[in-house]
């Protein structure tokens, strides 16, 4: 199957040719990296998040940003008002009387009906126009560490460089003039934009990446287009990774037939170490329909598991925000990537098999006997179940 020819002809978005990638894991290795790539900028910082809450490295952040902003870089910070809601005020104000350009995304008094529900679930980086980030991780403590106990969460995120940079740019953008901003016309300050990358011996090289950028919808986005398409191209396996697995029912009958025609469906998520436990609860209403199907699912116990990363027959590979669930796929704003690299899809897959180590599967025959008090809440959650 030519998954390159498939995919542009489904999400409709071309792939970009010789782009690097770097997979980081735990905070321990993301952030070092992104503070990293935020301190040699030179002329612009782009930042985007949904969670920016307390602890050491949202001041780390907060105060290389107005460094950077005091001396001279352009330094552009994105807020969504539901997930960094929580964000000390200080350092709201540090960045902003350093002259860093602070938006929040959508605040609550100027929300519109049609317009609550949806929020930017986005997590980009830019510096430079030549590196990107991009992935699951929010400016918080719980990310800080190595996933070595509960406190740390378990979290994959990616340094990008190449002409895919400007696909995550576009993302950051995208938010930017929604919450007023003007759009500049080119970016005079790096006339090489998205062609000079920055020097990383470690990044996989030569890789195509699909950049997959979905706004809310009402009832279809490019990130279903996306997954129904990786779902039901794949010939031999799918690993699933996610945070929040909650599909609707026709996606869950999309991974069911996979597991039918012979397709190695694995799908890991949290287990007893869950932010939101409702989430955890909504998506066990499915489970019996994909174990009866042959899907093996694993909960991991380690810690909150909160990678967002699917794998394909192990050579695509599906990074970025969303998760696999309604809310990712139907009410934010996310932004994807699709990678076309066995050397990045084997990557992954070790770190699939490694946290397998730390993972307890889900029996059929053993949830089908949970108890009854399980039940009633996974029934009391399916009215909700396109909030989670």
């Amino acid at each position: 199957m030519d998954y390159k020819e498939t995919l542009e002809a489904t999400v409709g978005v071309p792939f970009s040719q010789g782009n690097a990638v770097k997979v980081l894991k735990n905070g321990d290795e993301i952030f070092p990296a992104m503070l990293k790539a935020i301190k040699a900028a030179e002329h612009q910082v782009d930042f985007l998040t949904f969670v920016y809450w307390e602890g050491n490295i949202a001041d780390r952040f907060a105060r290389i940003l107005a460094k950077k902003a005091e001396e001279g870089l352009e330094v552009r910070v994105i807020l969504d008002s539901f997930g960094a809601a929580f964000m000390p005020e200080e350092l709201v104000a540090l960045m902003e009387t350093s002259g860093v350009e602070v938006e929040w995304f959508r605040p609550f008094k100027q929300w519109k009906v049609w317009k609550s529900d949806n929020r930017t679930h986005r997590k980009v980086l830019i510096c430079d126009g030549c590196v990107a980030f991009t992935g699951g991780v929010g400016i918080a403590e719980e990310w800080e560490g190595d996933a070595r106990n509960p406190s740390e969460w378990r979290e994959t995120h990616f340094r990008i460089e190449g002409p895919a940079v400007k696909g995550l740019q576009s993302a950051f953008l995208e938010n930017w003039i929604e919450a007023g901003r003007n759009l500049k016309i080119g970016l005079p300050w790096h006339e090489n934009n998205g062609k000079t990358p920055l020097p990383d011996d470690h990044s996989i090289q030569d890789i195509p990446l699909q950049v997959v950028r979905t706004s809310a919808s009402v009832r279809w986005s490019d990130i279903v287009i996306l997954y129904k398409t990786l779902i039901q191209m794949a010939q031999e396996s799918i690993f699933i990774t996610t945070a929040y697995f909650n599909p609707n029912k026709p996606m869950v009958q999309r991974l069911c037939d996979a597991a039918k025609r012979g397709v190695n469906v694995q799908i890991m998520m949290p287990g007893k170490h869950m932010d939101k436990r409702v989430a955890n609860i909504a998506g066990g209403d499915h489970f019996n329909d994909l174990l009866d199907a042959g899907v093996t699912l694993w909960q991991y116990q380690k810690t909150m598991l909160h990678s967002k990363i699917i794998v394909i027959d192990d050579f695509v590979s599906c990074i970025g925000s969303a998760n696999f669930n309604h809310r990712s796929m139907l009410k934010d704003d996310e932004v994807n990537l699709v990678a076309l690299s066995e050397e990045l899809a084997e990557t992954l897959v070790t770190h699939f098999n490694e946290d397998l180590e730390h993972c307890e599967e889900v029996k059929g025959e053993t949830w089908k006997r949970r108890n009854v008090f399980r039940r009633a809440l996974e029934g009391l959650s399916r009215p909700f179940k396109q909030q989670i």
